[in-house]
């Protein structure tokens, strides 16, 4: 199929972008990569009245380092953010799911502020974004907001951005001493899409115990989310291959995971406790355990 008519405006700069959502509203879709809209609009599923392209603002893309963390930009591409020394070095998880997005012209062409605003329930970002606590930064009609990623992501295709909003950036905090990260996923063999994706980041006291673990998940449920009984299980205790397998259990608890064609409920949960103990037993090689 092709998509419904619909007008098209560039603008030049954010603030333009946010006055033409606050003028047409809901009638208004924003495009920047068009990885996750263009498929949307081809199926018919969303007919905007306009697309307001945003995929040349200047300040809108690039990756640098400021104090204790990562600032990149919405419209940098997955390919960038796989490639990027500055990422790999100082944050290799979030460049390890940058490089298992999709296909090559999907990274080439796709952004990781459109992937993180679609909020995809099988997207790759959410995941490494909640293990990282991560911050994303947003600018409305009354200036600019910072929503950390465990509130950012509300539902099946739903975020904490307002309808004038626009995703600006994406604030990671380094991983401290003594840390190791990683993300795993079972994807879609067609789309690469996840079935389950799992991020973990796990930092090590002194004396080898587990001052912090942090593990998201996606594909399993919707929205993607914080494994807590996995954290807490783990927190203080050795890394033994017993205390491992233990928080993975938990790796599914307190969510409704998802059913469909390409997974039953049954088997995503099960996915999320086998790649949870994958992933925390990787992160734990690479922490120096």
């Amino acid at each position: 199929m092709i998509p419904a008519p619909f007008d098209y405006r560039r603008a030049a700069t954010l603030e333009e972008a946010v006055a033409l959502l606050q003028e047409h509203g809901e009638e208004a879709k924003l495009l920047s990569g068009g990885h996750s809209l263009l498929p949307i609009l081809k199926a018919r599923l969303a007919r905007p009245a306009l697309l307001i392209d945003i995929g040349r603002i200047p300040g809108l893309s690039g990756i640098s380092r400021e104090e204790g963390a990562l600032r990149i930009g919405a419209l940098t591409t997955h390919r960038e953010i796989e490639a990027s020394p500055l990422v790999r070095e100082a944050c290799p998880l979030l460049a390890e799911a940058a490089e298992r997005i999709g296909d090559v012209q999907v990274r080439n062409r796709g952004t990781i502020g459109g992937s993180l605003a679609h909020a995809d329930p099988a997207a790759d970002y959410p995941a490494a974004a909640l293990a990282l606590e991560a911050e994303v930064s947003a600018t409305g009609p009354k200036g600019a907001r910072t929503i950390p990623a465990e509130k950012f992501f509300t539902g099946p295709l739903e975020t904490a951005l307002g309808p004038t909003e626009i995703l600006a950036s994406l604030r990671v905090p380094l991983p401290r001493a003594r840390s190791g990260g990683v993300y795993l996923k079972a994807a879609q063999q067609a789309s690469g899409f996840a079935v389950c994706g799992v991020a973990a980041l796990l930092t090590l006291a002194p004396n080898g115990t587990v001052a912090s673990a942090r593990v998201g998940v996606t594909g399993v449920a919707a929205p993607a989310y914080r494994a807590k009984g996995v954290e807490e299980t783990l927190a203080g205790k050795s890394l033994s291959a017993e205390n491992i397998k233990a928080a993975a259990a938990r790796a599914a608890e307190g969510v409704a995971p998802l059913d469909d064609f390409y997974a039953s409920a049954e088997f995503r949960a099960h996915l999320a406790r086998v790649y949870t103990e994958r992933a925390l037993k990787e992160a734990a090689r690479r922490a120096g355990a």
